[in-house]
């Protein structure tokens, strides 16, 4: 299964903190936010990685992640010129994916609770088909929001619907067969001339090929693409680092326990960072880890 972070888009709602640079780089307390969508790959075993930016920010993103290999990962970079909708990430990433199938996950979002390695493994192990992440809001309609049977079953899929069918809404986090690709390229854009991830969806659930994987409560999703959300985003990861002496996101040590970097791996990386806290708890993990 190959992976796709969508990294564009121009961040208008955070201006003019995102009018020079992208919001993915800023920072969730104590990391870029890109590194919490990277993670979130890395969890599901996914290696192969396309991140795809605006032409401007192409160059931060390699400075910061290189191409993987300190990771064990694969990573490639493509170009979305405009803000043409999601979707179009799976036409731009036509050659990256090939004959696999893919995951897409945006770059803004947040994920984390337990059991969550889990789903994703179960959700990899699906080979036909389309798989979303739901999670019950408080405010659905600012999202795309499902509506399930009584067996758990989508029945409908509506973006910012005024009538409200539930309360759950769809993730930034998709899983599709390769079917995606020709999908992709078949679907009109919308009144607002972009390619709507939700189109795609709705052609998987008019083939009763749609699956809802239910986030569950004590879960966390956030979406951060307001002040208030980099704000709450930050808090809460700050909140659980500091109470449980663990880091959320911390891609030395995905890797580590996936057996793509050894100690030394990460040793050497940590070791030009050893003045902040995150090369800090890199040197004690490598610590913990040495026989």
């Amino acid at each position: 299964m190959k992976g796709i972070i969508l990294a564009g888009g121009n961040g208008t709602r955070l201006y003019p903190l995102t009018l020079s640079i992208s919001k993915h780089l800023l920072p969730i307390y104590d990391k870029p936010l890109i590194y919490y969508p990277l993670s979130v790959l890395m969890l599901a075993k996914i290696r192969d990685i396309l991140i795809i930016t605006k032409p401007d920010d192409e160059k931060l993103y390699y400075k910061l992640l290189n191409d993987g290999s300190q990771l064990g990962l694969n990573i490639s970079y493509a170009i979305q010129s405009k803000p043409r909708g999601l979707a179009e990430a799976f036409i731009i990433g036509e050659k990256f994916i090939n004959k696999d199938s893919v995951c897409m996950i945006l770059g803004d979002n947040i994920f984390y609770g337990q059991g969550f390695t889990d789903q994703l493994s179960k959700v990899c192990s699906n080979k036909k088909g389309a798989t979303v992440f739901s999670y019950f809001v408080k405010k659905p309609y600012e999202f795309g929001v499902v509506e399930l049977d009584q067996f758990s079953n989508p029945i409908s899929i509506e973006e910012k619907p005024e009538i409200l069918k539930s309360n759950l809404a769809v993730t930034g986090l998709y899983f599709y067969d390769n079917n995606v690709i020709e999908i992709a390229k078949s679907i009109k854009p919308s009144k607002r001339g972009e390619l709507e991830i939700n189109s795609i969806n709705k052609v998987y659930l008019n083939q009763k090929k749609l699956k809802v994987e239910k986030l569950g409560r004590g879960f966390v999703w956030l979406d951060a693409g307001t002040f208030e959300t980099f704000i709450n985003a930050s808090q809460l990861i700050e909140t659980i680092e500091n109470q449980q002496n663990c880091k959320i996101a911390c891609l030395e040590e995905i890797a580590f326990y996936n057996n793509w970097i050894d100690v030394n791996d990460i040793y050497n990386y940590a070791i030009t960072m050893q003045s902040s806290k995150y090369g800090q708890y890199l040197l004690n993990f490598v610590k913990q880890n040495t026989n």
